[in-house]
């Protein structure tokens, strides 16, 4: 049961002590929900046991996606689709800083009492600290990108303890699909729940070990994003930057456990069952925004003229890029070495490919059906009995112009209707 007693004051960004992990899952990334009180919970929430998301997008956005609507089988139900920017950048952001923008103007207003995210760890910048934030300026604390396990849904208990009932949560897509799962059992007054991208995530140790190969002074990396250009941006504390075309990261040096499995079966990179979801992949150099419903529509127009956006562009063919993908995976799936690039052609490949390859929303499509495709070589290799349960019918249409399609028993089955204690969800404000 949850202490309902009066609650204490809190800071500003507070993070509260949190459950340990129970014993690690094969499946499992630690979106926080084992860390609560009732760490079964998992068996209901967790992405990667029995999802159905045609029926939590139903629930979520009122249907599911809509095969007649361009990109929806891709990216997901969505009202509009554009490439932005916040203007003016806030300073110290990932990119632009419209995600915490959008928070810090859902606490500005009055629309939540709290923000669910993660801070960088005072120990290590890079290490997610999961937050509490109730104060509008402490948002800037959040800013920027974490790497590693963030159990940031084990804040909702003490969210809730201290009679938090209007909550946002900024959230990867495991992380959401879990609170959506549970959203109906909180009693919740609001929940906003914004969306970032995600698709390969590792340790906090580990990814350390990629930034030692990348630089002689890694503990002086103060930025790293991976961009639609097919570059990697690097920026140090004193200021110097540097550019690494994805084709020169030393991804063949990571050991083979660098990315979970969960990473490499993931079918929610774009945070469908998200209300908005900002990310990278279709911005062209700007941020990709996809509002999914009312409410992810609403937060944005809080940001009123700071808003800056322009349509969505498309430019170059995909199927070469997600071929050349599927060969590698498959070598990479089958245990072989991935085929190297001469050194010579690389300069080459790097200098064409931000200009002949797939970019903007065709730079995104290729980037789900390769996560499409690596989902099905690799769960079919690791955990083939999880086959029929965990790939849903719109990634199998996804991958099925490249020649992998179910075979006997990876049929997806039909899942159970989704019940939710006293009776039918209840609506929530838009």
């Amino acid at each position: 049961m949850l202490d309902r007693s009066p609650p204490a004051a809190i800071p500003p960004l507070w993070a509260p002590p949190l459950r340990d992990d129970p014993a690690p899952r094969r499946l499992c990334t630690d979106c926080g929900v084992s860390r609560m009180a009732d760490p079964k919970a998992c068996g209901r929430a967790c992405q990667f046991i029995a999802p159905d998301y045609a029926a939590m997008e139903r629930q979520v956005h009122g249907r599911a996606r809509d095969p007649a609507r361009p990109d929806e089988m891709h990216f997901g139900p969505f009202l509009a689709m554009r490439r932005a920017r916040l203007a003016p950048p806030a300073e110290g952001a990932q990119w632009t800083g419209l995600t915490t923008r959008i928070a810090e103007r859902l606490l500005e207003t009055g629309e939540v009492d709290a923000v669910l995210t993660v801070a960088p760890h005072p120990e290590d910048r890079w290490r997610p600290l999961p937050v509490i934030v109730t104060d509008p300026a402490a948002m800037a604390g959040a800013r920027g990108m974490r790497m590693g396990y963030a159990p940031t849904l084990a804040l909702l208990e003490p969210a809730l303890a201290r009679g938090f009932r209007r909550l946002a949560v900024i959230a990867i897509p495991c992380q959401t699909h879990a609170l959506r799962r549970l959203e109906a059992e909180l009693g919740l007054e609001k929940l906003y729940v914004i969306g970032t991208p995600c698709s390969d995530n590792t340790t906090t140790e580990k990814f350390h070990r990629f930034l030692d190969l990348l630089d002689d002074r890694p503990e002086t990396i103060s930025y790293l994003e991976f961009r639609a250009d097919y570059r990697v941006e690097i920026r140090h504390d004193d200021g110097r930057t540097r550019l690494i075309p994805f084709l020169k990261l030393p991804i063949s040096k990571l050991p083979a456990d660098f990315f979970p499995l969960t990473c490499r079966t993931c079918v929610d990179y774009a945070n469908v069952l998200a209300d908005v979801t900002v990310g990278y992949m279709g911005g062209e150099g700007r941020q990709w925004v996809i509002a999914r419903n009312p409410r992810g529509q609403a937060m944005l127009d809080l940001l009123g003229a700071e808003f800056e956006s322009a349509p969505c562009g498309s430019k170059g063919r995909r199927a070469g890029a997600v071929k050349g993908f599927l060969k590698n995976t498959e070598r990479a799936a089958g245990g072989l070495p991935l085929r190297g690039m001469p050194n010579w052609l690389r300069p080459l490949v790097g200098w064409l490919m931000p200009r002949i390859g797939p970019r903007g929303l065709e730079f995104a499509r290729a980037r789900l059906e390769m996560k499409a495709v690596e989902t099905v070589l690799h769960l079919r290799r690791s955990a083939p009995r999880r086959m029929k349960r965990m790939v849903p019918p719109h990634v199998w249409a996804l991958v099925a112009p490249y020649g992998l399609r179910p075979a006997p028993g990876e049929q997806p089955v039909e899942q159970p209707a989704i019940k939710h204690p006293g009776g039918d969800r209840p609506q929530r404000d838009a």
